[in-house]
């Protein structure tokens, strides 16, 4: 472990193989946030974005609860708090991460745990796990995009139910719904979560950020628009590639088509 908050209750670690575990560390109160403990998970955010080590990003919660959202005993000071801060703004940094940010999912992710898991590129969740809004139950606005980004990954209908009944969905049908990506055993979760983070440090890295801005970028577009961009940023890409740079390329793609071809 190589950083953590001065009361432990946010854990960093970062691998030597370009994996950082992130981990919530309250489990006391079930991984409720303060707004100290939201500002430190901003800074360790942004901090890992600048961290040439550092290829992908693992978020988890210790205990039984992933994030049971925001600690209400201090609700005024966060709601009323600095909320066009971007520096200080937990999920602003996450979506500014250009490193991709594996959610593992154990337990309650409750309201702004719900939407801290949605701030994540990739969900992997233990059987049992809950999604829980309870913005209409208590009278909570949301600020942290769960009113926009459920409904276009589960679709409108759904979400709607899950907003407005406030009853839990489980990890089974997050998953069944196109929410979660793997649903494991709560055993395996960080196995699960090391193991997708480790296929995507194979991968070109410089693309795989490119990649994932591209994809993120073009969610807030309509889909022409989306397109264009995607042209734009392919043309930009190959015309700033050297004659070194595409017979690499080329050479990576024969040697992979060959040992291919050797297995057959």
């Amino acid at each position: 472990m190589d950083r953590s908050s001065s009361e432990n209750l946010i854990l960093l670690n970062r691998e030597p193989n370009g994996i950082a575990y992130v981990t919530i560390n309250r489990p006391k109160s079930l991984n409720s946030l303060t707004r100290s403990m939201i500002a430190d998970l901003a800074k360790v955010f942004k901090s890992l974005d600048v961290d040439d080590s550092v290829k992908v990003i693992v978020l988890s919660g210790s205990g039984r609860a992933f994030c049971s959202g925001i600690d209400l005993t201090a609700a005024e000071k966060v709601f009323k708090g600095d909320m066009k801060d971007v520096e200080s703004d937990l999920v602003a940094q996450m979506e500014l991460c250009r490193k991709p940010i594996v959610g593992a999912i154990a337990g309650f992710a409750v309201t702004a745990g719900f939407e801290i898991a949605l701030a994540c590129d990739i969900l992997i969740a233990a059987k049992g796990a809950k999604f829980i809004d309870t913005h209409s139950r208590f009278g909570i606005f949301p600020s942290w995009g769960l009113s926009q980004k459920l409904s276009r990954i589960i679709g409108a209908n759904r979400a709607r139910e899950v907003s407005l009944t406030a009853m839990p969905l489980t990890a089974e049908l997050a998953e069944k719904w196109g929410l979660v990506n793997h649903l494991v055993e709560e055993s395996e979760l960080l196995k699960k979560a090391g193991e997708v983070a480790e296929a995507i440090i194979k991968n070109n890295q410089d693309l795989v950020l490119r990649y994932k801005s591209i994809i993120n970028d073009g969610l807030k577009l309509n889909l022409g628009h989306a397109l264009a961009l995607e042209k734009e940023m392919a043309l930009d890409y190959y015309n700033g590639m050297t004659k070194e740079q595409f017979k690499k390329m080329q050479e990576f793609i024969a040697a992979r088509s060959s040992s291919r071809a050797s297995k057959l």
